[in-house]
């Protein structure tokens, strides 16, 4: 069965926005959140360590059995719903992992000093230990859901830590190595649900994640402020280069998505309303390439709510495939 992925996302010009891996809680004042939620008890401290305002990406898991057009099926949503605690799970061990590694140079940023490790508020021991918990519960939860969804997230957990150690401080590697992190949770939804993967959903997943990925590094290098303190590989890409890339994904996410739409199920039926969604999803990476030539992509993720027109672009498109999947 056929399916595809789901980016979008913007960030106010000018303003500071986290990475993959370098965020804060997500609120509108990162600082301020991570910093009062230390002052209270452990578990507060515990839960600004897995930065739930980053747990929206792992929602990419609920792509593939949307897409496939079964996510209204009861076994479908409750195997969705457990694979999305479990990389949530896993994704919060990462943080620890990456804010114990990062402890000496988060506390020289103005934001990233008041994440709980380097601000003294939990200290590396318990972090490590919160990192492990987090990372058995997620592999317990993918090997209940079957051998294939285990190799998912074992993989994504693998992949992560060794971004954190040593592919974040990699010029290329970084910017891939993030990518298919985003790649692995789309893949993640299709194994829990024993979707066979058509070979456009994993384009459309591949491109529309190096598109956010260079979006952000975009933002990075033209803002040119501390974040070069703790993410030195920024120096290393020339604006030139990235532009290459973002040009690469966006043409390699709109073909893939367009063969998507007009060859449904990998046969030459022939959807109209499906295909009709073509325009808005264009309309909407366009939006957000202008939106990065004016200096924002460093949180893709704020953009849906902050921009009309991606909000009208996504809700259109959004509301066109799941009539097409589930109406017609």
């Amino acid at each position: 069965m056929s399916i595809l992925a789901n980016p979008a996302g913007h960030r106010a010009p000018g303003t500071s926005g986290p990475a993959e891996h370098d965020n804060l809680v997500g609120a509108r004042h990162p600082d301020r959140t991570a910093h009062a939620g230390g002052r209270g008890p452990l578990g507060r401290g515990l839960l600004s360590l897995s930065r739930p305002g980053q747990w929206h990406k792992n929602a990419l898991v609920v792509t593939a059995p949307a897409a496939a057009g079964i996510l209204d099926r009861a076994g479908v949503l409750a195997n969705t719903a457990l694979l999305l605690v479990a990389f949530i799970a896993a994704s919060s061990a990462v943080y620890a992992v990456n804010d114990v590694r990062d402890a000496a140079l988060d506390r020289g940023h103005p934001r990233k000093r008041y994440r709980p490790v380097a601000a003294g508020l939990v200290s590396p021991t318990v972090a490590l230990g919160w990192a492990a918990l987090s990372s058995m519960l997620a592999i317990g939860l993918a090997a209940y859901l079957g051998a294939s969804t285990l190799g998912v997230v074992a993989s994504y957990l693998a992949l992560s830590v060794a971004y954190t150690l040593w592919l974040k401080h990699v010029a290329v590697l970084d910017v891939v190595a993030v990518a298919t992190g985003f790649l692995l949770r789309a893949l993640a939804g299709a194994a829990a649900n024993h979707l066979p993967v058509s070979n456009w959903f994993l384009l459309v997943a591949l491109f529309g994640s190096l598109y956010l990925v260079a979006g952000k590094r975009v933002a990075e290098t033209q803002r040119m402020g501390s974040d070069h303190v703790t993410r030195p590989v920024l120096n290393a890409y020339p604006a030139a280069w990235l532009q290459q890339v973002l040009t690469l994904a966006l043409a390699g996410t709109v073909i893939s998505y367009a063969m998507w739409a007009f060859q449904y199920l990998g046969t030459d039926v022939f959807r109209p309303l499906l295909a009709a969604s073509v325009l808005p999803f264009l309309v909407a990476l366009l939006r957000y390439g202008l939106l990065l030539s004016q200096g924002g992509g460093e949180r893709p993720e704020s953009l849906l709510l902050r921009d009309l027109t991606l909000v009208a672009a996504g809700g259109t498109w959004a509301a066109i495939v799941g009539a097409s999947l589930y109406l017609a």
